[in-house]
This record gives structure tokens, sequence and C-alpha cells, in this order.
């Protein structure tokens, strides 16, 4: 693996251990796909650093579970933020 990718893949998975981030957000700071960010913290990570990848698989899985909660919040706000404008 090229040393850009290393030193790119450490600073996601720390910067999702630190912020507690999703991946999506994460993908929006870093300027990178969802996709790339997805493959970095849980296929390349596990080959740099292993610890860290075990720390940012817990995130990961929060936000997992949490998902449908944070989906179902916002269209909440959507429909209240319309009704407000009609």
């Amino acid at each position: 693996m090229q040393v850009e990718i290393i030193d790119r893949v450490i600073e996601e998975g720390l910067y999702i251990k630190n912020t507690c981030a999703t991946v999506r957000s994460t993908a929006t700071v870093f300027n990178q796909s969802k996709s790339t960010i997805h493959k970095d913290v849980t296929e390349r990570l596990k080959q740099v650093d292993y610890e860290l990848y075990l720390d940012v698989k817990k995130v990961l899985n929060i936000n997992y579970n949490e998902r449908h909660i944070r989906g179902g919040n916002a269209t909440k706000l959507k429909y209240q933020r319309l009704r407000k404008n009609v």
C-alpha cells in the first residue's frame, strides 16, 4: 500500500474515533466518496492499525444501529418545516 493511502486511512480512522462521525460526514470532511471512506476504514485500516480499526468499528456499529432513528428524526423535521411554511 502506498504511504499516502496509509496516512489517509489512519487520519480518517482517527477522525471517526475522535468525533464519532458517520461515513457520510467523514467523506464530506476529507473530500472523498462514501465508498472510499468505507473501504478505507473497514478493509485497509484493519491491515494498517488493528487497534484503531476495532475502535472505529465500534463507532460504525453505533452509527449503524442508530441510523433508523436519525432518519425518522430528519423526516419529522422536514415535515415540521414544511408545515410552518404553509
